[in-house]
């Protein structure tokens, strides 16, 4: 009997991908680039299941039926092209190949269109949810060619997370939108992990809190509107004792590692005008992570604050919590709004409430919080901005207040609050019906002859003004970067 699908790959990932395609009823052939690690899988973790060992990519083609599906688990870039290069040869008409790994988006939308001339049907898809999430369901946000679907759809459906019932794993678009929506899910995830960091260290460096205090704090959180994995490991981790009995957290080092999702998120919204500021702070703020020695060093030479908290720390516990949800909120609206606007300048059709659906399980943002925007979308398909929608306005006005005394506490005490405030920065740029942009232009006139519009005259009509008397009446060609 021949096989349903072929994985190449065999890291963690790959192998709990096969192992959960395995329980679901899906004969798995598999290969991986050393022979041992095939043979390692084989007589370890496949042990005493169909799963079946492939020494050549010729050898795992054969062994599949038509049309044939092999999925990539292998390093996004150069790697997955060097595959499609030696795979495409043996495969027929109508064979499927499925990158999952972080592959760049816009690679995808090359793969898609480069194997569609070979009549070959790539599907680029997100894989979000880390070693658990594949062995038993992961979110996977399929994108590609579009006629490839009916033939994965029951394998992914199958393998991938469930909500109510409800795969979390549904068609994206067409090209790279299955990988640029992951790529948007990781910017998230910079979001929401930064977030909880800044509250953190807020409990810890500004109130005083200790690791078991802060984790009791953080349970509390899990059971209300932060009800999510991240708040649930970050609870997890703070009551985790070394050897000593010592939290362990207070014996790692401070320096945040990232493997690019996060910064091509930030790239692609400056490309797009998008603002995205939380998650780009939140990238940032890795990147000063990283700085250790310098920062050791600095913190002997500036003066550091003396200020200390002397308030009600209950009272500032749920501030901080505030803090938490508002931004998230941000977070979320910022992200959405990013793919809004690839949707625009891509051509594709993106189904948000579908999206928030598909991240409710499996993936690292899950949370009860996405519920709430699938429904909000539901409500309005057409919605401009999360923060516009009835129940995420209720929610920040109700919030406002507790942020704004976090974001003022990090203030006084110089506890660094970039995503906070940076959050609460774009919120209130967002709600003002008029920025000081004003100015900006005139400046820009000034100096450059760039133009500027006027209020009281029709949106589309440039004017230039010759401030100093000797610049003439030559304005500058008008473009937007």
């Amino acid at each position: 009997m021949k096989a349903d699908i072929g994985l190449i790959g065999l890291a963690v990932m790959g192998q709990n991908l096969v192992l959960n395609m395995n329980d679901h009823g899906f004969k798995v052939a598999v290969h991986n680039r050393s022979r041992g690690k095939t043979d390692d899988f084989l007589k370890g973790p496949a042990k005493d299941t169909p799963i079946t060992g492939a020494y050549s990519l010729k050898e795992l083609v054969d062994s599949l039926q038509s049309p044939r599906v092999v999925m990539l688990m292998v390093k996004a870039g150069d790697v997955v092209d060097s595959y499609i290069d030696q795979l495409t040869p043996l495969l027929s008409a109508g064979d499927i190949i499925i990158d999952g790994g972080n592959s760049l988006y816009t690679d995808s939308n090359r793969r898609t269109v480069a194997l569609a001339e070979k009549n070959i049907l790539y599907v680029g898809s997100g894989v979000s949810g880390g070693e658990e999430g594949a062995r038993h369901g992961p979110s996977i946000m399929p994108g590609g060619n579009k006629d490839a679907w009916k033939t994965v759809q029951p394998i992914l459906q199958a393998i991938s997370a469930k909500v109510d019932g409800e795969p979390c794993c549904q068609w994206v678009g067409e090209n790279g939108a299955g990988h640029y929506v992951k790529m948007v899910h990781n910017g998230i995830e910079y979001g929401d992990m930064q977030i909880i960091c800044e509250a953190y260290q807020l409990l810890s460096e500004g109130l005083g809190l200790s690791a078991d205090e802060i984790q009791g704090v953080f349970a509390e959180w899990n059971k209300g509107v932060l009800d999510s994995y991240l708040i649930e490991i970050t609870t997890n981790i703070l009551g985790f004792k070394d050897a000593d009995g010592a939290p362990l957290i207070d014996k790692i080092l401070d320096t945040a590692g990232q493997k690019g999702t996060g910064k091509w998120t930030g790239i692609n919204a400056l490309d797009l005008g998008a603002p995205l500021t939380l998650i780009a702070e939140s990238v940032f703020a890795r990147c000063v992570s990283a700085q250790k020695e310098e920062r050791v060093n600095a913190a002997k030479i500036l003066p550091q604050s003396t200020t200390s908290f002397s308030g009600d720390k209950q009272a500032m516990i749920k501030a901080i919590g505030d803090a938490v949800y508002a931004a998230k909120i941000v977070s979320y609206a910022q992200g959405f709004g990013l793919m809004r606007a690839a949707e625009k300048e891509y051509g594709w059709k993106l189904n948000y409430g579908g999206i928030a659906l598909m991240w409710r399980g499996g993936c690292i943002i899950r949370s009860q919080f996405l519920n709430d925007i699938k429904q909000a979308y539901d409500a309005n398909p057409e919605l401009d901005n999360l923060l516009l929608a009835d129940y995420f306005k209720d929610a920040i006005a109700t919030a406002d207040q507790g942020w704004r005394e976090a974001v003022i506490l990090g203030v006084q005490l110089a506890v660094p609050t970039p995503a906070f405030s940076s959050a609460l920065a774009y919120y209130d740029s967002y709600r003002s019906a008029r920025l000081p942009a004003n100015l900006l232009q005139a400046q820009r006139d000034y100096f450059g002859a760039h133009t500027y519009e006027r209020l009281d005259k029709p949106r589309g009509e440039f004017f230039h003004t010759d401030w100093t008397g000797t610049g003439g009446k030559m304005a500058s060609t008008t473009y937007n970067a």
